[in-house]
């Protein structure tokens, strides 16, 4: 007479748990292996109930009914209890890979933060860093508010960090216009000047200058402003910035 002890079922369970990649605590597991053992694992204990109870269906023994009658319930209770295993093996397992799922996400977003990130200005490809993104934007935010005197505190500080920055020439530009905004002309002059020298190129230049020209005229140095307005028609002729300098000319001579 067959007898199925739960030392047998402990040992047809860890059987079937060896069919796993790896424990559920790893964290490891791909959803589709992880499902598959599950399936698999769930497909051994079935088969396992069908053939006890047909070994037990096949008993001819009639003196042993009630002694495998017995052995049914019991091996009944013991795969109840096997299957319930499977289902926490199961639980385990989601909960373990949406631990992973979540720790991918925290890492990836933290990478993320550590990331430079290309940028676009004045048709000019750069790489900047976190820093000198946040550093740029809190200046910029402070100049579009007019807040002019914590603008060019910020503007100052980040061409003082980041002199070589894509953003350092419009990082100039503006920093020259917060000091003029405040009638603060002589820090003005110095600002507007390092555009046209440090970034003849930059599309803010020719603006600087004429900026520059107003602060000479609010200064009353006139001398200085034709100056300026003569090197900016010269510098670059057909902008803007060179037809408004030269009305100016007009009207100041």
């Amino acid at each position: 007479m067959m007898s199925f002890s739960k030392s047998t079922l402990a040992a047809a369970l860890l059987a079937g748990l060896s069919c796993l990649p790896g424990t559920a605590s790893a964290g490891l597991l791909d959803d589709d292996e992880a499902r598959k053992a599950i399936v698999e694992l769930r497909t051994k204990v079935e088969a396992m109930s069908r053939d006890l109870y047909a070994k037990i269906d096949n008993k001819t023994d009639k003196s042993s009914t009630l002694d495998v009658a017995n052995q049914n319930e019991q091996t009944k209770q013991d795969l109840a209890h096997l299957r319930g295993d499977i289902e926490v093996l199961a639980n385990e397992v989601a909960k373990a890979q949406q631990r992973q799922k979540d720790f991918y996400v925290d890492l990836d977003t933290r990478l993320r933060k550590l990331e430079s990130q290309k940028v676009t200005v004045d048709g000019k490809d750069a790489e900047v860093a976190p820093a000198e993104q946040k550093s740029y934007d809190n200046a910029l935010a402070s100049y579009k508010s007019a807040d002019y005197k914590a603008a060019s505190a910020a503007l100052a500080d980040f061409l003082r960090r980041f002199p070589s920055s894509i953003y350092a020439p419009t990082a100039q530009y503006m920093l020259g216009n917060a000091y003029y905004a405040q009638r603060d002309c002589r820090n003005a002059i110095i600002a507007l000047q390092l555009v046209s020298k440090n970034y003849p190129d930059s599309p803010k230049a020719p603006d600087a200058m004429l900026n520059l020209a107003s602060c000479h005229i609010e200064l009353k140095e006139k001398a200085l402003a034709k100056k300026t307005l003569d090197a900016l028609i010269k510098a670059y002729p057909g902008t803007d910035a060179a037809r408004t300098a030269k009305e100016r000319l007009t009207a100041i001579r």
